[in-house]
């Protein structure tokens, strides 16, 4: 089973910006479509953003279009989320996710049953 790894959370401020890794255990992750979702206190996990294998074709959660962005280097086997202008609703633990796809359309990839493998989560807190 693949491992994923997460890093980068922490406490900041509304505006701040964070950047969060992925890691993955194998390469097996290159061929995979990934993504992150996010859980906060008393809600359901919920779809952050996702791409394919190739890191094309982004979908993101309309909160937060405009201000995340997804990204992949594959030679790291590594996956990575800019979240920029950061306000208190983004306050969750943020979770990597391998899809079991290459690709596919949004309405897949935005759902955490097509994938197989989780990281543990890192926490985001944003507060002032």
């Amino acid at each position: 089973q693949l491992r994923l790894v997460e890093s980068g959370g922490g406490l900041v401020r509304p505006g701040d910006s964070l950047r969060l890794s992925c890691v993955a255990s194998a390469r097996d992750f290159s061929d995979s479509a990934a993504g992150w979702f996010r859980q906060a206190p008393g809600k359901d996990r919920e779809f952050v953003a996702a791409s394919g294998f190739t890191g094309g074709n982004p979908v993101y959660a309309d909160s937060v279009k405009g201000r995340f962005t997804i990204s992949r280097d594959n030679a790291k086997n590594t996956q990575y989320l800019q979240m920029n202008e950061l306000k208190f609703e983004d306050t969750a633990i943020y979770y990597c996710a391998r899809n079991k796809y290459g690709d596919a359309i949004p309405a897949i990839l935005s759902d955490p049953g097509s994938y197989e493998d989780w990281g543990q989560g890192t926490q985001v807190t944003v507060s002032s």
